[in-house]
């Protein structure tokens, strides 16, 4: 026991505290975080000692204990919440990145309305003041992409007056903002306006292997962390003819995740001080398959499989299944797929699972969605039908075409039965007969 806890055990047995009660407030100190270095070697230290990131964001606390299973040490969200985040993590041995969710102008925030603002801040500093000394907390994050189609610059006035704040009130945990991508005016926009910020937070995807490059060109000497990154972007890839966005498979995904880390990620140590994969778990976001390294039924993919090979150096005892093309009638998703109504097709996917687990194939078809949502806002689940499919150990199947008009995905997921899933998905048109 040191001497800070040996002073605070004499003093709580002299006011009558029991060792029970020291021990809660022991354990209730904040953990000091800090930054030190220089332009290009920049390294983040935590109680004194230095700290490497090695996390993902995610939405749930359920999340929490896989997370930490497959060797991540930090995690970060979007909202505080009720801050049962910064408890199961502690449980767990991780560390927060807590996000104080922010207004943004694209929802119709006024950041001119000066009580509005006022208002806001209020909200905030009480969250400050709930959860400023809990050990499990890392840095504060203020505000997740203020930038996306924002135009009012007085955005980042209210950034830094938040983060006055908080070294006011909480010396110990280090202020950023995360920004959907970078440019030189976003960058001398921060610069002018939240310099009261530590670190600034950037989140890329198809953009990754194009950040060293942007951020040469900025001339941007504050920290960095990188607080989304992962497979590339719905709106960074190819569209069939009617619009839909081209899904990379789940072993393409994974394959990007292991490249992004080794070819991007790892060389910017320095510049870097820490980045967060995205995403820890599932959602809908045009496809119920496209973020998530989990699906909607808890399985996870060999993307989970690649972020703990990246934070451990070791692959799971069991790995995720991987696939090749998936074709519909013989054709691939670049080929824009037209079928007729109710139609017979033969849809076939080529997969292997490097344990040589038996595999099976879920068959599924879903309405294309129709939102345009954007910045991650939450999207409704389009319709979904499973295919019967009698065989179930084969990857082909013979199945019916909808007979309604419109845009559809064919998607298959192949399961190992120990806990793994790959999955691809095919966006395909049916025409009206007339």
């Amino acid at each position: 026991m040191g001497v800070r806890a040996s002073a605070l055990r004499a003093l709580l047995c002299l006011t009558g505290v029991s060792m029970i009660s020291a021990a809660v407030v022991a354990q209730s100190a904040p953990v000091p975080v800090e930054i030190k270095g220089e332009a290009g070697n920049f390294k983040l230290f935590r109680g004194g000692q230095p700290y490497v990131v090695r996390g993902a964001g995610t939405q749930s606390t359920d999340d929490l204990g896989s997370l930490a299973r497959h060797g991540a040490n930090s995690v970060r969200n979007w909202a505080v919440g009720d801050g049962s985040v910064l408890d199961r993590a502690q449980e767990l041995g991780l560390t927060v990145a807590l996000c104080l969710d922010l207004e943004r102008e694209r929802h119709g925030f006024d950041y001119s309305d000066p009580s509005a603002v006022d208002e806001q801040f209020n909200r905030v500093r009480a969250e400050v003041l709930a959860h400023r000394h809990h050990p499990a907390l890392l840095v504060w994050i203020i505000g997740n992409e203020l930038n996306h189609d924002y135009r009012n610059p007085a955005v980042y006035d209210a950034v830094n007056d938040i983060s006055m704040m908080i070294h006011e009130l909480d010396p110990n945990h280090p202020t950023t903002t995360t920004t959907a991508g970078i440019d030189r005016s976003l960058a001398r926009v921060i610069e002018a306006r939240a310099p009261d910020l530590d670190f600034l937070s950037v989140q890329v995807y198809g953009g990754l292997f194009d950040l060293p490059q942007a951020l040469a060109d900025i001339r941007m000497e504050m920290p960095l962390m990188v607080t989304e990154w992962g497979t590339i972007g719905h709106w960074e890839v190819p569209r069939t003819a009617w619009g839909a966005p081209i899904e990379p498979t789940s072993t393409e995904k994974a394959r990007r995740f292991l490249e992004g880390h080794e070819q991007v990620l790892a060389p910017m140590a320095g510049r870097l001080i820490g980045n967060y994969a995205f995403l820890w778990g599932q959602k809908q976001e045009r496809t119920p398959t496209w973020y998530g390294v989990f699906t909607a039924d808890g399985r996870r993919t060999e993307a989970a499989d690649a972020l703990q090979r990246i934070w451990t150096g070791r692959w799971p005892a069991n790995r995720a299944p991987q696939l090749g093309d998936l074709l519909v009638d013989g054709q691939r998703a670049r080929d824009d797929v037209r079928l007729l109504p109710g139609g017979s097709y033969v849809a076939s996917v080529r997969a292997m699972d490097p344990d040589r687990d038996a595999l099976t194939y879920d068959w599924r078809v879903m309405r294309e969605s129709e939102a345009t949502q954007s910045g991650g806002d939450l999207e409704y689940v389009p319709e979904e039908h499973r295919l019967p499919n009698p065989d179930n150990r084969s990857g082909q199947i013979t199945w019916r075409a909808p007979e309604e008009p419109g845009a559809y995905r064919l998607y298959v997921y192949v399961g190992d039965g120990e806990g793994g899933v790959a999955h691809a998905n095919v966006p395909f048109l049916i025409a009206d007969r007339t």
